[in-house]
């Protein structure tokens, strides 16, 4: 027999599914599996809604402290086109500080997915809490975590929802102005850490061309710009190469046959 405990400790049978044939097991799979897609697809609907989200400008000029110094928001997103800022709360106060950040936090944080696969579809993810940059790096170090974090001067917690919990905000660089264009907290929070989720809560989604997005939003063949993490760059340098000696070639085979 199977035992469990309860919330007060004492043990209460398990009741356990049915054991069945192989084949029943099957159809119960497929069954399943037809709510598990009509799930997948509900969701691609909402990213779709998400990329169809009104804009609100940021007008306030703020300040983080990274660990080269003072840094602005537009500063974050160093020099890409989205920007995804998630509150970690890491900080006098707060249980296990200075050993530990929040429980929570820490949960999300050993979660994030190398960040290379969102820089390489022009998301930039940072980490913000009110510590000081010594204890984020000495943190970070022994927590083996590797995603930017920066520490916090000013009201933007206040101002974005996130000074007495978690949250994600996403913001949106269009040359020097700044929009914030999606909120996400609470048990929304559970889901972030992975590229595809993060990707779903951008402006600009997955960029891939099967996403129902809005006309003229960028737009490349699945599976085509994935990659080894440790291999965006010179994948781009390569890809910008062949660009480079298709064009040629396309050319000599135009001023060839203009000559013929």
């Amino acid at each position: 027999m199977t035992t469990s405990a309860t919330s007060n400790g004492t043990q209460t049978a398990m009741k356990k599914p049915a054991v069945v044939s192989p084949q029943e097991w099957e159809a119960a799979r497929q069954a399943l599996l037809t709510k598990e897609k009509e799930h997948t697809r509900a969701g691609d609907a909402l990213a779709a809604k998400r990329r169809r989200m009104p804009w609100v400008e940021v007008n306030t000029d703020y300040i983080f402290e990274g660990p080269e110094g003072r840094k602005s928001l537009i500063d974050l997103f160093e020099g890409r086109h989205q920007l995804i800022v998630y509150r970690a709360f890491y900080e006098p106060g707060v249980f296990g500080w200075p050993e530990h950040a929040c429980r929570g936090c820490s949960m999300v944080a050993d979660q994030v997915a190398h960040v290379a696969h969102l820089n390489a579809r022009d998301t930039t993810l940072v980490f913000v809490s009110r510590a000081p940059q010594a204890e984020i790096a000495s943190l970070k170090d022994r927590m083996g975590w590797a995603m930017p974090w920066y520490t916090l001067t000013d009201q933007f917690d206040a101002d974005f929802g996130v000074d007495e919990w978690h949250g994600t905000n996403v913001f949106f660089r269009d040359g020097d102005k700044v929009y914030r264009t999606y909120f996400i907290n609470n048990r929304g929070d559970e889901q972030m850490g992975g590229t595809w989720n993060y990707l779903d809560i951008t402006p600009l989604g997955r960029q891939e061309e099967w996403e129902d997005s809005p006309e003229g939003y960028p737009r490349t063949p699945a599976y085509k710009w994935w990659s080894w993490h440790d291999s965006y760059e010179a994948d781009a340098e390569s890809d910008k190469k062949w660009a480079e000696v298709s064009d040629a070639g396309e050319a000599a085979f135009r001023n060839t046959e203009a000559e013929s």
